[in-house]
């Protein structure tokens, strides 16, 4: 086994002139030395890939007052000239910036396209059972006890496909009409009622009211708030005012299938829809937005039955195999993910691929932090978690705040141009119609506590995304000490390592080196409950945090929040469950294999030539919680991942 570094490759665009990133540049370069070996590729992927399952959990509740705006906002996202977006992310970070430098396997790197399209990238959730989530039954479960919350048959059948209609396009805001009146043709109390009822659990957000009109009973259905709130949000002690059966567990679970679309996204939708808070949901691991993700959420006290009429209503997303349990779940608590991943337009061998697929199988890939732990913009996060552990809050609002060059949507730039020009945050504020955002939250922070409590304005911001900064500093110091230990001593375990016995660190000794392999070898993230090696890289680690002012040997904070424990992470990932096939196509629109959702509509599989204009790599593996699957395929082509590389090939191949 050997280790190869890798150099710029050739469709990179300069780097950014951005001060601050040179000076982190030199820094690094202080302690990782230069590449000695080079590898044999020259084109990048497209990507844009998984968060990690165990650093953002927290999901942001609707805004009533800007919910729709945001929604129209936020969802051009991804569209636009791609050439343009190319140009603008010429500002991003590349895997050098962040300490991603090195490869284990010795094969010959090629080039593919990951994600041209989001279904080429799929993600099955393992849980702590080792059961892989499968979206394969929309059936709802029957209870021994009667529900009155449940609605009866008469209410699949009173409506008309025309009230449907009707009802729906109000639902989702699809017309001017601020409601839809409903005669009810047989007046008695009953009908009334199963009318009132059919309305509410078909159409979620709708509220109903009886009106007399000409001598006639109406139903009339509308949005109880109007626009920018549904209705009254129930707690999470009271999400229903209705009975629960005694014998049906609390939780409801139930698997959801999603489609370019966040986990948190999906949640918020859903909460908006049932007419309840965020909280009640839980989950186990946040899930890409650019995939086809399957995973297991519970809700509390919401029946399998209003969650299953969800699924006529929402896009993207569908929700399937319900059962009642009587607990929650919990973040961290899955096995990991398994991956289901296609490779278009590769250019490598049946040799090269093969060699490439039994490496990553055989030895693994380096547990590098990807690149989206870092930020997409001119300003990684990192630098603005090196500022907190400082106690620099200046340079946090401003790394935050001040304008940047690269891809940014049009308001946050008039936001940070008049910050710049004003330091006025009720100024800025007033460019920003997305007040969601991190931007926004510090400006309302500062507008609150003033300028001069930059530590409590700064704390409005929620604690996962706060917390997330540091957490990023972490993962480059990390990545930066992995690559350096294996350019020192290669892939071998060497005495001074550390391995992990249960849950403590301990150092190999010399006559105890021929008992262990680099796949029991972890490296610390810094902290001050964690051990540092007792070797080179030992000393390495003091030397990068003595670079950007701060004491190895002190990381406590004066804030609890950002004092940071420390934590131990293997080196290196091996893969399980790994197979791989190379196929043909001609149109890069067919999808090259069936997801949960095409089998149980009955959709074929995708006939393929055998003899295609462009070849394929479908790939399989699974990985544990907290790895990133773009590093394993990083492995296999040898590629830059970063998403300044990526668009470079994207916009390219899209000419």
């Amino acid at each position: 086994m050997e280790t190869v570094e890798m150099n710029s490759v050739s469709l990179k665009r300069p780097r950014s002139e951005d001060d601050v990133a040179n000076a982190d540049e030199i820094k690094r370069q202080k302690i990782l030395e230069k590449s000695q070996a080079g590898n044999d590729s020259g084109q990048s992927i497209e990507t844009v890939t998984e968060q990690p399952e165990d650093t953002k959990n927290e999901i942001i509740p609707n805004e009533e007052s800007e919910e729709q705006e945001e929604e129209e906002l936020e969802g051009s996202d991804e569209d636009g000239d791609p050439e343009s977006f190319a140009d603008m992310m010429k500002h991003g970070l590349t895997e050098s910036d962040v300490g991603i430098t090195k490869f284990v396997s010795s094969h010959k790197g090629f080039s593919g396209i990951l994600k041209e399209r989001y279904s080429d990238f799929v993600v099955h959730e393992i849980g702590k059972d080792g059961r892989v989530s499968h979206l394969d039954d929309f059936s709802v479960p029957v209870d021994d006890e009667v529900n009155f919350e449940d609605p009866s048959e008469e209410t699949f059948t009173v409506l008309s496909d025309e009230d449907k209609q009707r009802l729906e396009e109000l639902q989702l805001f699809k017309n001017k009409e601020t409601s839809v009146a409903i005669e009810v043709i047989e007046d008695t109390k009953e009908k009334r009622t199963v009318i009132h009822q059919a309305v509410k659990s078909l159409f979620p957000g709708l509220e109903t009211k009886t009106e007399d009109r000409d001598g006639k009973k109406y139903i009339i259905a509308y949005h109880a708030a109007g626009k920018k709130a549904l209705a009254k949000v129930r707690t999470a002690t009271d999400p229903r005012k209705h009975s629960w059966p005694k014998s049906r567990g609390s939780y409801c679970h139930f698997v959801l299938y999603k489609e370019n679309k966040d986990t948190m996204d999906a949640i918020n939708v859903l909460s908006k829809f049932l007419r309840v808070k965020p909280n009640i949901f839980s989950y186990m691991g946040t899930k890409d937005k650019r995939a086809i993700t399957v995973q297991e959420i519970a809700v509390l006290r919401i029946t399998a039955q209003r969650l299953a009429h969800l699924n006529k209503c929402l896009m993207n997303f569908k929700l399937g195999n319900f059962s009642y349990k009587n607990h929650p779940l919990k973040l961290g608590e899955l096995q990991g993910n398994h991956f289901t991943v296609v490779l278009r337009n590769i250019t490598g061998t049946d040799d090269q691929i093969e060699q490439a697929m039994h490496s990553l199988r055989e030895i693994g890939f380096i547990n590098y932090y990807g690149m989206q732990r870092f930020g997409t913009t001119a300003v990684p996060t990192y630098q603005i978690g090196r500022a907190i552990l400082q106690n620099n809050w200046n340079e946090v609002m401003d790394l935050i705040l001040k304008p940047r060059p690269g891809a940014e949507k049009g308001y946050l730039v008039k936001c940070r141009e008049e910050w710049a020009k004003t330091k006025d945050p009720a100024a800025a504020l007033k460019k920003l119609p997305v007040k969601r955002c991190v931007e926004g939250q510090l400006l309302r922070g500062l507008l609150k506590f003033g300028m001069k409590n930059i530590i409590s304005a700064f704390g409005i911001i929620p604690r996962n995304n706060r917390l997330m900064y540091i957490h990023s500093y972490q993962s480059y110091v990390w990545n930066n000490m992995v690559s350096k230990r294996i350019e020192e001593y290669g892939l071998r375990a060497v005495p001074g390592d550390l391995i992990l016995k249960g849950a403590t660190a301990v150092h190999i000794e010399e006559g105890d080196v021929d008992n262990y392999t680099i796949h029991d070898v972890v490296m610390p993230l810094p902290g001050f409950d964690v051990i540092y090696p007792k070797h080179k890289i030992g000393e390495a680690y003091k030397e990068m945090l003595v670079a950007d002012n701060l004491d190895i040997n002190n990381m406590r904070h004066k804030i609890r929040d950002y004092s940071l424990s420390g934590a131990y992470r293997k080196i290196i990932i091996r893969p399980q469950n790994v197979n791989w096939e190379v196929v043909a196509y001609d149109d890069p629109k067919i999808p090259l294999f069936t997801t949960d959702l095409d089998k149980l509509e009955g959709k074929p599989l995708p006939v393929l030539p055998t003899d295609g204009k462009f070849r394929a790599l479908k790939m399989e593996f699974s990985l544990p919680p907290s790895t990133y699957a773009t590093m394993a395929i990083r492995e296999v082509l040898k590629m830059d991942t970063s998403i300044k590389n990526q668009t470079q090939l994207n916009t390219t191949w899209l000419r």
